[in-house]
């Protein structure tokens, strides 16, 4: 059932209006002026407003732009006994989702709500949908190591540097790319990820820069990298220390020149993206024993951030375990479960060599296995 408002100066109009929606199962709520109008969006959550275009002391062009300018996510729908295109043109620009000429096709009606409804339930779904996934992102922690990371970000994020995300495995370096990502002008664009340790040698230039149909056996036909994917967007590169050396030299040009050309092509393309990378080697030790190349180095170094381990920022553990408790509850659609100060003890004694990671599964494992309070004992046994 969706709430709809009505604004409508001809009480017979709105009398009308309202059987037809009721008769759909909706909610419908009423207004005899624009003033009157406004007041109950500003007021209330709808679904839906029909809103007439002549009326007394505020006509509907006027109720749609203060509405959209008080950021009212209501949709419109404009309707007029007078309508013209150059009416119906204008509503549209103004941001209503339609318009409808008085008096009444029943069944343009019919779709015409239903289509604006369906948007309205999109609309509702993308927006818990991205609260979600930012409730997911959410990097938790207070201590000094971690409120650094995220000082370094807000100060790095809404600039083109290049960034190097340094840390153990499991510590979080793709969370530390996504804000970059999130907080940055490019956050409207893409962010594709390549895991450069998990693609073959011989596969990675064509994962990077795309190839041309017929450049090796299996190139049936052409296809973008994520150099071109990423375009206008961030292009994270995962465990860089991993990528071959002749990778390396195609992404230092392609960093240089902001060019690539595609396996078996010989047209460069431009590209404008902003690469993060990360590794969990000490890259300086790689370039020593000529295992990566100093020039990419330096070239992606322009910021290195330096993601801690977990037994380096214990004190966040029991923050950490709260959000991973709310997490799990919601995905298991259960209620949260409770956790003792000795299993927090516990948690926070433990050498964790997988690190964020590692204590993510752990909490789970403790969820299924333990009551509805995870004691110290469930820790000691489970862990």
């Amino acid at each position: 059932m969706s709430k709809i408002l009505i604004i409508e100066d001809d009480n017979k109009i709105r009398t009308i209006l309202k059987e037809i929606l009721e008769e759909k199962d909706h909610e419908v709520d009423e207004a005899a002026d624009g003033q009157e109008g406004l007041k109950k969006l500003e007021g209330g959550a709808y679904d839906l407003c029909l809103c007439d275009i002549k009326m007394p002391k505020m006509d509907g062009m006027e109720v749609l732009q203060k509405a959209k300018e008080a950021g009212i996510g209501t949709n419109f729908i404009i309707i007029s006994a007078h309508g013209t295109i150059d009416i119906a043109v204008e509503a549209v620009k103004k941001g209503a989702f339609d318009f409808l000429q008085k008096p009444f096709d029943l069944g343009r009606l019919e779709i015409t709500l239903r289509n604006a409804l369906d948007k309205t339930s999109l609309i509702k779904e993308t927006r818990t949908l991205k609260k979600k996934i930012s409730r997911k992102n959410e990097m938790v922690g207070e201590s000094a190591t971690i409120v650094e990371v995220k000082e370094m970000i807000d100060k790095v994020a809404n600039t083109d540097a290049r960034v190097l995300i340094t840390g153990p495995n499991g510590s979080g370096k793709e969370l530390v790319a996504r804000w970059i990502h999130d907080k940055s002008k490019r956050a409207a664009g893409a962010m594709v990820e390549v895991n450069c340790a998990a693609i073959p040698s011989e596969l990675i230039e064509s994962e990077l820069f795309g190839h041309e149909k017929g450049s090796f056996t299996s190139a049936i036909k052409q296809r973008l990298g994520k150099f071109e994917l990423a375009e206008g967007g961030t292009l994270f590169l995962d465990e860089i220390g991993d990528m071959s050396l002749s990778a390396q030299a195609k992404v230092l040009r392609a960093l240089q020149e902001n060019k690539i050309t595609r396996v078996g092509g010989d047209k460069e393309i431009t590209v404008h993206v902003r690469v993060v990378a990360a590794t969990n080697k000490d890259l300086r030790k790689e370039i020593e024993e000529n295992r990566f190349r100093e020039d990419l180095y330096h070239r992606l170094s322009v910021i290195v951030i330096k993601v801690p381990a977990l037994n380096d920022r214990s004190d966040d553990i029991p923050l950490l375990v709260d959000k991973f408790l709310d997490d799990l509850a919601e995905d298991y659609g259960a209620k949260k479960k409770n956790i003792a100060p000795e299993a927090i003890n516990a948690l926070q004694a433990h050498n964790w060599t997988g690190n964020i990671r590692e204590l993510r599964n752990v909490v789970e494992r403790l969820v299924i296995m333990s009551g509805d309070t995870i004691t110290g004992a469930d820790v000691e046994k489970y862990l």
